[in-house]
């Protein structure tokens, strides 16, 4: 029987080639939101579930040449796509599960994470592993470049009670995984979710 696991990879190698034509201006916004991380030169970042790599050169621009940035997908296929995109110049590319990240605890300054939370087969687990690998004081980003009720009009969805971004559901999930929330902007023009980690 296939995995939840299984079925979102499948479903983007499908889809990587190309990917970013179908969203083609999409980059200051993610610009913007990896600014709201408030890195300096020096520190580290991951963005996990990268994708295509949209946000690296942003959190490479934040670090600095001193700082490391690391991305890290699930999907090989879409790996290639960051490769092809140059985006490898920017950060680290790492195939690997989110829910079992190979990175020492508490070893980075900042974690962005695009489109992913809804994708995960448990998303509690997922937020606890994004704060086991981030010191205390350091800072979560959970993005999308289009806020919830605009993208389920797009696609002809209605939004559900029980989202895990929804503002009634996230703030206790991040708690209980070690985190506290400190924005949230669920606008037509961008979902951002930012949150603190827990000493």
């Amino acid at each position: 029987m296939e995995t939840e696991r299984e079925r979102v990879r499948e479903f983007f190698a499908a889809k990587a080639v190309g990917w970013e034509k179908r969203f083609p201006d999409d980059s200051p916004a993610y610009a913007a939101a990896v600014a709201e991380l408030g890195l300096r030169p020096g520190q580290s970042a991951l963005d996990v579930g990268c994708g295509t790599g949209r946000a690296l050169p942003p959190l490479r621009a934040a670090v600095g040449p001193a700082g490391t940035v690391v991305g890290a997908d699930l999907t090989p296929e879409m790996l290639h796509e960051a490769t092809a995109l140059g985006r490898h110049r920017a950060g680290s590319l790492i195939e690997a599960d989110s829910a079992r990240l190979p990175l020492r605890d508490a070893c980075l300054d900042a974690v962005f994470a695009a489109g992913l939370l809804h994708h995960l087969p448990d998303a509690a687990a997922g937020l606890r592993e994004f704060a086991r690998v981030t010191r205390p004081g350091g800072r979560l980003a959970l993005f999308h470049p289009i806020g919830r009720a605009a993208l389920a009009a797009r696609r002809g969805h209605e939004l559900h009670e029980d989202d895990v971004r929804a503002k009634p559901n996230l703030p206790r999930l991040l708690t209980d995984a070690g985190w506290e929330l400190t924005v949230y902007d669920d606008s037509e023009d961008r979902y951002l979710s930012v949150a603190t980690r827990l000493n």
